[in-house]
């Protein structure tokens, strides 16, 4: 019987990959002396206290940063695959005057870093009152409705490059206008791609920490990636033990989120970008 030296490599590449989050499970089960004097894994005194010191901490209650992350994510999802669709729709399906000078424009918008554009979006939002106003959420949001995201773009473009022009051939022959081939002929089949855009919507937006940094100033306003820094304080004492109790909270919807919809992903990452 031959050695399973595949089995062996996956397991270990297994293993440093969920050792992090091992450490982290491990280390927001400690009091804040074994934190600093125990490295191993497993807690010698386990003080499940972290959780709810964690929680309740702040003047606002933890549970309110998640209701914020999960108010912004969620609407970042409904405005990237929305808007993505349609900008795609037209770049990969329609035909119209300087398509692909548009579309060549829009690929060269990933070669802009988001920390060059993060200061003229500031600039531009705090002379609209959007910064600090009633409405924080709206610099996060807006952009997300306009097709800003040159990436999903792209890819549901690839993916509607790979349906056959016959089915928009047919249609139009049978009546069908550009609007109805896209309702019935279109969205139907590029149902893989914006299951790849919503999730990936879903879990960078969550995990998000510089844009909403930049543009959320009330505490009441913070999302969880935000809220987290709070518990380092570089004047009085850290709370590292609730920090970690938060942090592995925090994982918890992204985790449910990619398991949910695994499947979906996988498919969506097969057959996207891959055509055209």
């Amino acid at each position: 019987m031959r050695f399973p030296f595949r089995l062996l490599a996956l397991l270990l590449i297994l293993a440093v990959v969920l050792y992090p989050l091992v450490w982290m499970v491990g280390t927001s089960l400690k009091s804040p002396q074994e934190i600093v004097n125990n490295i191993g894994l497993v807690p010698r005194e386990f003080t499940p206290s972290n959780f709810s010191e964690g929680w309740t901490k702040f003047d606002v209650s933890f549970g309110r940063f998640f209701l914020n992350s999960a108010l912004v994510s969620l609407l970042t999802v409904a405005g990237n695959t929305i808007s993505c669709l349609l900008a795609a729709y037209a770049l990969g399906r329609l035909r119209f005057r300087l398509r692909g000078f548009w579309f060549a424009l829009m690929i060269g918008t990933l070669l802009l870093p988001g920390h060059v554009l993060i200061i003229p979006q500031y600039i531009l939002f705090r002379s609209l009152g959007w910064v600090g106003g009633d409405w924080p959420y709206l610099p996060l949001l807006v952009p997300q409705f306009l097709a800003t995201e040159a990436f999903f773009v792209f890819l549901i473009v690839q993916f509607m490059r790979g349906i056959p022009r016959e089915l928009d051939e047919a249609a139009v022959i049978d009546g069908a206008s550009p609007y109805s081939i896209f309702r019935h002929v279109i969205l139907p089949l590029s149902r893989p791609a914006l299951v790849t855009t919503a999730i990936f919507s879903f879990i960078w937006t969550w995990n998000d920490f510089f844009r909403q940094l930049v543009f959320l100033s009330e505490l009441k306003d913070y999302t969880a990636p935000v809220a987290l820094t709070l518990f380092i304080d570089s004047s009085s004492e850290s709370a590292v033990g609730p920090m970690f109790a938060m942090s592995l909270l925090s994982l918890i919807p992204v985790f449910l989120f990619f398991v949910a919809f695994q499947r979906l992903l996988v498919e969506g990452i097969n057959t996207s970008g891959l055509k055209g």
